[in-house]
C-alpha cells in the first residue's frame, strides 16, 4: 500500500511524500478509551486529489497556449458529445465529497497537496493552520485576513474577486466577448428584461438595457482558478433589482476551453444579480462550471443551484423591487417574488456570495462613452483593486 501511495503523488515534492507515508504508517492502528478506531483509508482521497492534479496539468496546458492564434471553435456535434457528460452529477458527487470531514491526521497531507498544486498562498488565509479546516469544502471557502484586499477609494469600480481578466471593453451589436475572438448573445446571457426600454420597438437589446443614448454598455471577465480565494464581492455602489438563475449544463469555464466553446457561459448554470447603479444599469452575473454546481449568494438564502431537477433553457426569477401590488410570472418558467421592495443595497466591496471552487464573474454594466479601463488582457487581479474610471 505504501508503495501505492507514492506512485500517485510521486510528482509531488519528496517532503511531501515522506510526511504523506509517515502519516499512513503511524494510523495503522489507532485506540481511544472507548477501543479500537477503523484504520483509515487514504487512498480514495488520493485518487481524488490525483486526479485532480492530473485534470489541472492538462488544463494548464490547455491555458497558457497561444492566445495570439486564431480560435479553433468546436462543432455543434462535439459541444453536444461534451454537453452529454454527467458534470452535473459528478458535480453535485463532488459536492458532496467536500463535505466529508476528514480525519485529523490526513488534513494537513491533502490540503498541502492542493496548496502545492494550485499555489494557494495560506498567509493571506485568516486561519493558517491546516488541521482546522474539517472537510475540503471548508478549505475553499476560506475566509481571507482583514487587511490583505484593500478597497481602492479612487476608482468607482472595483474587481469583485481575484482571478485572471479574460476580456474586456464595450459591448457591441449585443455580443459579448468571452475570450478574444469568441462572442456570445447578450440576450441569450442575461435572457428578457422586463423594463419597458425607452427606444424604439427597432432598437437592439443592448439600447434597450441603457438608460441614455449618451451611454455604452462595457463588460469585464474575471477567471477564478481553482486555487484562488472563492467568494465575490461587490464591484461598486449598486442596488440589486433582480436574481434570475439560469439551470444549465456545467462544463469546464478554463480559458482554453472557453476559447473553443462558443456562448459558453450562456450554456452553463449561472446566477445574474441585475439592477442599477449611479450611471444607469448594472449586472453580476456568477456562472458555474465543473465541480462548481453550488453558487451562493448570501443574501438569497432561497436560492437553490445545481439541483437533479432542471428544464434546459428555463429560468427562475426573484425580484427585490416591487413594481406595483401584484405578483407576475416572467418567461422561463419562473415566479417572481417581491421581497420588500426596496431592492437590496449593496456598498463597494461587500461581501455577495461564494463558489464551491472556482468560476468566472462576467460584469456588464452601462457608463458613460468616456468611461475607460485601467487593465491588461490575461492579467491577474484581487478583489478590491480598480478596474476602470472616468
Amino acid at each position: 500500500m505504501a508503495a501505492a501511495c507514492w506512485r500517485l503523488v510521486r510528482g509531488a515534492p519528496r517532503a511531501f511524500c515522506r510526511v504523506l507515508l509517515q502519516n499512513f504508517s503511524q494510523q495503522r492502528s489507532l485506540t481511544t478509551g472507548r477501543g479500537l478506531v477503523p484504520r483509515p483509508r487514504p487512498l480514495p482521497f488520493l485518487l481524488v486529489t490525483g486526479g485532480g492534479y492530473l485534470g489541472y496539468q492538462l488544463y494548464w496546458k490547455k491555458d497558457y497556449s497561444d492566445d495570439e492564434a486564431p480560435p479553433h471553435l468546436a462543432s455543434p456535434t462535439q459541444v453536444a458529445f461534451y454537453r452529454s457528460f454527467p458534470t452535473r452529477l459528478l458535480s453535485r458527487a463532488w459536492g458532496r465529497l467536500n463535505g466529508v470531514n476528514l480525519p485529523t491526521w490526513l488534513r494537513k497531507p491533502v490540503f498541502s497537496l492542493y496548496i502545492w498544486t494550485f499555489g494557494v498562498n495560506m498567509q493571506e488565509a485568516a486561519v493558517e493552520d491546516l488541521h482546522q479546516y474539517r472537510n475540503l469544502g471548508e478549505f475553499f471557502r476560506r475566509r481571507l485576513k482583514p487587511a490583505v484586499r484593500p478597497v481602492c477609494a479612487s476608482s468607482c469600480l472595483i474587481s469583485p474577486a481575484d482571478g485572471k481578466i479574460l476580456h474586456f471593453g464595450r459591448v457591441k451589436n449585443s455580443e459579448v466577448e468571452q475570450v478574444k475572438g469568441v462572442t456570445y448573445s447578450l440576450e441569450n446571457f442575461l435572457g428578457p428584461q422586463l423594463k419597458h426600454a425607452k427606444y424604439s420597438s427597432s432598437s437592439s437589446f443592448q439600447e434597450h438595457l441603457l438608460s441614455s443614448p449618451d451611454s455604452d454598455l462595457f463588460h469585464v471577465v474575471v477567471y477564478l482558478a481553482p486555487g484562488d480565494y472563492h467568494c465575490f464581492h461587490s464591484p461598486t455602489d449598486w442596488k440589486v433589482e433582480l436574481r434570475r438563475h439560469f439551470p444549465g449544463s456545467l462544463m469546464s469555464v478554463n480559458p482554453g476551453v472557453a476559447r473553443w466553446v462558443k456562448e459558453l457561459f450562456c450554456l452553463n448554470e449561472r446566477v445574474a444579480l441585475t439592477g442599477q447603479w449611479k450611471h444607469g444599469f448594472f449586472s453580476l452575473t456568477a456562472v458555474g462550471a465543473t465541480n462548481v454546481g453550488s453558487i451562493r449568494v448570501y443574501f438569497d438564502q432561497e436560492l437553490q443551484t445545481n439541483s437533479p431537477r432542471y428544464n434546459k433553457g428555463s429560468f427562475h426569477d426573484r425580484r427585490y423591487v416591487a413594481e406595483g401590488d401584484q405578483v407576475t410570472t416572467t418567461a422561463g418558467e419562473g415566479a417572481v417574488v417581491l421581497v420588500d421592495g426596496g431592492g437590496v443595497t449593496l456598498q463597494k466591496g461587500d461581501a455577495v456570495g461564494e463558489f464551491n471552487l472556482g468560476s468566472t464573474i462576467v460584469l456588464l454594466f452601462e457608463a458613460p462613452k468616456d468611461f475607460t479601463f485601467n487593465l491588461q488582457p490575461g492579467q491577474r487581479i484581487r478583489v478590491g483593486e480598480g478596474i476602470g474610471g472616468l
